[in-house]
């Protein structure tokens, strides 16, 4: 089957066939995963080669899963679908849980806003919802894409 025929195909077969086709275009030695849950597919490329489908900061896999959302729920809303490869998306995460919280300390310690770099949707989410937990800042977005921020303040 080929992504011609996604009609026949549920949402998490046409990811893993999206990503086993991006996989053999890039010619990468890597081997993909899908698993779906909590209202999420998962796409996961693993291989000795897959830095070349994460690019700088990231850009060339968020574009990748951004395709997906779009090419595998054909613009529909309800489930969201994350790509990772060689576990990107795990170590940005724990970046960000850095970077948010070195945030929120500051807007604390000093009693005013701090802006965060500018970052896609998906790790504005993960920001906001990780400050949610702490239950002493606030957080909201500003600007627009690609430029948009997130705004830590203090309660």
């Amino acid at each position: 089957m080929t992504l011609d025929d996604d009609a026949e195909l549920s949402a998490p077969e046409l990811l893993c066939e999206m990503l086993e086709t991006l996989v053999s275009a890039f010619a990468l030695d890597a081997e993909t995963v899908v698993e779906e849950g909590d209202g999420v597919i998962r796409g996961t490329i693993t291989g000795p080669d897959v830095e070349a489908l994460i690019g700088e900061d990231g850009s060339v896999l968020n574009a990748i899963q951004h395709l997906a959302q779009r090419i595998v729920l054909h613009g529909g809303e309800g489930m969201r679908v994350l790509v990772d490869a060689g576990g990107y998306r795990e170590r940005r995460e724990a970046e960000l849980r850095v970077e948010a919280d070195s945030a929120a300390d500051e807007a604390l310690a000093e009693g005013k806003e701090v802006a965060l770099s500018p970052m896609p949707a998906s790790e504005r989410r993960f920001v906001h919802e990780h400050l949610r937990e702490r239950g002493d800042v606030a957080t909201h977005s500003e600007g627009d894409e690609p430029r948009r921020r997130l705004i830590v303040a203090p309660l």
